[in-house]
């Protein structure tokens, strides 16, 4: 019994260090830009969850730095210029319309399996590195029909 709860002492004490050590290997990771004051016309707003933001094509290998390593409610609002991301305790992620690659449906990605097409993946920039956000909306309906006209037409999926 005390080797089962030595096991599972060592194993809580090593989680928080695998954290810092994904944390200072994602250094190289640029920030995501500040907010603008000039973000357009408004086109939607949604409420939900924001589930991870992962290296794009890897829904594995989440982006622990600036503030998009946890878990969170999320306000989303689409501009005609971007898309904002605020959450309760973080800085507003701004995804600039530029920066925006693809937005599709996915049914998982780390620690997070939901009914099929489920979950919302919006494919962009962050600085030179692709990356694939996910965000469990509470209403989706609009989000593809607000969000579409800031995706270059060839790289739309259904």
């Amino acid at each position: 019994m005390a080797f089962v709860l030595g096991l599972l002492i060592l194993l809580l004490l090593l989680l928080p260090l695998g954290w810092f050590a994904r944390k200072r290997r994602q250094t190289s990771v640029e920030a995501p830009l500040p907010v603008p004051s000039a973000r357009g016309e408004h086109t939607g707003a949604f409420t939900g969850k924001y589930v991870a933001t992962t290296t794009s094509g890897d829904p594995l290998d989440r982006i622990a730095v600036h503030g998009l390593g946890f878990r969170s409610d999320v306000s989303v609002e689409v501009w005609s210029e971007g898309l904002l991301l605020a959450r309760p305790g973080e800085v507003d992620t701004w995804i600039p319309r530029d920066a925006l690659r693809d937005r599709r449906r996915a049914t998982w990605t780390i620690d997070r399996v939901v009914e099929p097409d489920g979950l919302e993946l919006v494919e962009w920039m962050l600085g030179s590195r692709s990356v694939d956000t996910y965000l469990r909306l509470d209403d989706p309906s609009g989000f593809d029909a607000a969000l579409s006209p800031l995706i270059p037409t060839e790289r739309q999926a259904s």
